[in-house]
C-alpha cells in the first residue's frame, strides 16, 4: 500500500492507493508549528482509527505547497512507515513536458494534477483547482503543461471580504436560491457561489478561444463540489485527482 500526502496552505490530505485504487481519503489542517513528532502521531492516531496499520505501507510520496513543512513530513513519514517518501519536486519523474518560463516553478500539486489528468482525460484539458487558492493549469494536445491562471480562493477572498469591512459577517459558502437577493447575507452567498462559477466559465471560454479548440474541463479541491454545479459548462468533478496523480509520480520514480 501506497502513502500519499498532500500538503496544501489549509488542509493536509493523506490518502491510502491499494493496487493503484484510492482506498481512504483523510484531512487534517496544515500547522506550521507542528513538529515531526506531532504529525506523525497525528497521521497514526487517523490511520489507526481506521484500522490501517503504519507496517502496511510499501511505499510514500509527499506533495507539499507549504516549503518548511517538506523536511517535517519526510521526517514524519519515515517514522510511520521505515521508508523514505519521493518527494514531488525538481529531479522527480512525471512523464509531463512543463512548458512554463521557469518549469522548477511550478507547484507540486499542479504537477500531480496535471499527471492524473494526462493520464485519466482527452486532452487537450484545463484543470481547475480550487483551495486555498484557485489554480487553472492547461495542458495541450501533446501533454504539454502550457501554464494557466491563478486568483484567490472562494474561502480566502470571502474571509477577506468579512474582515475588511465594517458590516459585512462571516457567511456559509452555500447557494442562496436566487441570484438577485434582497439581504445581505444571501446577497453575498449569490456572489461567492453564482460569481465564482461565472468566472469558471468566462476563463474556459477565453482559454479556449486562446487555444483555438474546445478541451476536456475537470475541477478538483475542496470546494469545487460547491461551485461546480452551478456552471454552465460541462465540468468534470474529481475530487481524487491529485492523490491519483501522487499514485502514478510514484511509480515512475520508486526504486525497483
Amino acid at each position: 500500500m501506497l502513502l500519499a500526502i498532500d500538503v496544501g496552505n489549509s488542509n493536509t490530505v493523506i490518502g491510502c492507493i491499494d493496487n493503484n485504487e484510492i482506498s481512504h481519503v483523510f484531512r487534517m489542517v496544515t500547522d506550521m508549528s507542528k513538529t515531526e513528532y506531532e504529525y506523525t502521531v497525528g497521521i497514526k492516531n487517523i490511520l489507526e482509527f481506521e484500522g490501517i496499520s503504519c507496517d502496511r505501507f510499501d511505499g510514500a510520496i509527499v506533495a507539499s505547497v507549504v516549503p518548511p513543512l517538506v523536511n517535517v513530513l519526510k521526517a514524519a513519514v519515515r517514522r510511520l512507515t521505515g521508508h523514505n517518501p519521493v518527494v514531488v519536486g525538481a529531479g522527480v519523474k512525471t512523464g509531463m513536458n512543463i512548458l512554463i518560463d521557469n518549469p522548477a516553478q511550478l507547484g507540486s500539486d499542479l504537477v500531480a494534477d496535471g499527471v492524473a489528468a494526462i493520464a485519466s482525460y482527452q486532452l487537450p484539458v484545463i484543470v481547475f483547482d480550487m483551495g486555498t487558492a484557485t489554480t487553472i493549469s492547461v495542458i495541450d494536445q501533446n501533454a504539454g503543461f502550457l501554464g494557466g491562471a491563478l486568483y484567490p480562493g472562494l474561502a480566502l477572498s470571502m474571509n477577506a471580504l468579512s474582515r475588511g469591512t465594517s458590516q459585512l459577517p462571516k457567511v456559509p459558502i452555500e447557494a442562496p436560491d436566487r441570484v438577485i437577493c434582497a439581504n445581505t447575507i444571501d446577497c453575498m452567498k449569490s456572489g461567492a457561489i453564482f460569481g465564482t462559477a461565472s468566472m469558471v466559465d468566462g476563463m474556459i471560454d477565453r482559454i479556449e478561444e486562446e487555444l483555438g479548440m474546445k478541451c476536456t474541463i475537470v475541477a478538483t479541491g475542496g470546494l469545487s463540489s460547491r461551485i461546480v454545479p452551478y456552471c454552465k459548462h460541462e465540468i468534470i468533478h474529481d475530487e481524487n485527482l491529485l492523490l491519483r496523480g501522487l499514485g502514478i509520480i510514484y511509480e515512475k520514480n520508486k526504486r525497483k
